[in-house]
């Protein structure tokens, strides 16, 4: 029996459409005598769609006629079964057009990969894969993330953070207090987004002020953090949960530029990466295995491993770190991709993983998690209700 499995992307993110990328590519490579997938496609003004064309990579060049040729669902819980039915409903014969058992989320950026959907599919009783709403918030928060990792003893650099409230209250002042905390340049960064999205580096106070400007065009609370001048990115994937978990082999994404932007990241060779599942979600140029040394590589690994189950994650994750090379090489974590591009499946490739055994393990984790949690209790039996007097003129607690 094929395990019918929703696959849900896109959103209300600027990252909508590398989620679309993202969610053909895993569905092109999901094994068809395993499952029965069902795209489910979020729209920009959060309505759900499914049909024949949801999937299909070319119909997104015309969203609105591939919209009016698709059905508009709801989910609901019919006595633990998520099934999927038709809006408007129908005045004559049955709304349902299906069900899911499983779902994998595939959003990335905010109210998709934030805990946002999560949240939805917890509330629905529904198995999904990937981080769960606690791990998936603190993921994508980046000054929560260095706060975690800071107590647990990982690198990672010190970040002031300024909200849009506090610069348009005193602007001069949230300059002067970044300017007094760190040496000009510096890197400038909404709180929690990704992709390299709303990301500037200031080397003025002016450019400084344009970019903070800039960031918060995206996000209601920025970082801003010393900039290293000369660095090495690298990167590693991890796959597990919090009882187990292994990393990836790593890579080194090479660029020309001071940040490695969106631009490099997903447009220079776009069709490729959309039509191949043997290449990543970007033609961002890499170096796999990147060429450090095989006692950094585990460093690394371990890092990542620890990073990963410290934030309490669950499936498969990127963990982002950089090499000062002004400071003799020092390690900084620079962030945590809790639903990464292409789901970093060109990381365990070299591995030995394929992408369709990568995906049948988040199936794997996700279900386990909903064993595990079919063994607590969320209820507790009381008579509270019963001794309840809305006249009574005191609280709930005496």
């Amino acid at each position: 029996m094929k395990i019918k499995l929703g696959v849900f992307f896109g959103g209300k993110s600027v990252e909508h459409e590398v989620s679309i990328i993202t969610a053909v590519q895993a569905m092109a490579a999901l094994d068809p005598e395993k499952y029965e997938v069902i795209p489910i496609y979020i729209t920009k003004d959060e309505r759900l769609f499914t049909g024949p064309d949801i999937g299909n990579i070319e119909k997104y060049k015309d969203i609105p006629a591939l919209l009016k040729n698709s059905v508009r669902i709801l989910l609901l819980n019919d006595n633990g079964r998520i099934k999927l039915i038709r809006y408007p409903f129908k005045k004559f014969g049955g709304s349902v057009i299906g069900e899911i058992e499983v779902a994998m989320p595939l959003g990335h950026g905010t109210n998709v990969e934030d805990g946002a959907l999560q949240g939805l599919l917890q509330s629905f009783g529904i198995a999904y894969t990937g981080c769960g709403v606690l791990s998936a918030a603190c993921g994508m928060n980046k000054y929560t993330m260095k706060v975690l990792l800071d107590d647990a003893g990982i690198p990672v650099l010190p970040a002031v953070k300024l909200s849009s409230f506090n610069y348009v209250k005193d602007r001069e002042k949230a300059i002067k207090n970044i300017l007094d905390n760190y040496n000009l340049p510096v890197i400038v960064k909404p709180i929690n987004l990704g992709s390299s999205i709303g990301v500037k580096i200031a080397h003025t106070r002016e450019s400084l002020a344009e970019a903070i400007e800039h960031a918060l065009l995206f996000s209601g609370e920025i970082l801003i953090e010393r900039a290293i001048t000369r660095l090495r990115e690298i990167n590693v994937s991890v796959l597990g949960d919090s009882e187990y978990a292994e990393a990836s082999e790593c890579e080194e994404p090479i660029s020309g530029k001071e940040i490695l932007d969106f631009e490099e990241k997903y447009l220079s060779q776009n069709k490729k990466a959309v039509k191949s599942v043997s290449v990543g979600m970007s033609s961002l140029n890499r170096k796999i295995p990147a060429l450090i040394s095989s006692e950094l590589r585990e460093k690394i690994r371990e890092l990542g491993i620890r990073a990963f189950q410290t934030l309490g994650c669950s499936g498969v994750a990127r963990i982002d770190f950089m090499l000062d090379v002004n400071d003799g090489d020092a390690l900084y974590l620079t962030e945590i991709n809790t639903l990464p591009g292409s789901l970093s499946f060109y990381l365990w490739e070299p591995v030995g993983l394929k992408y369709k055994d990568l995906l049948d393990r988040l199936i794997s984790l996700a279900l386990k998690r909903k064993r595990l949690e079919q063994n607590v209790n969320f209820s507790f039996k009381s008579n509270i209700l019963a001794g309840y007097n809305p006249k009574a003129g005191k609280g709930m607690k005496s």
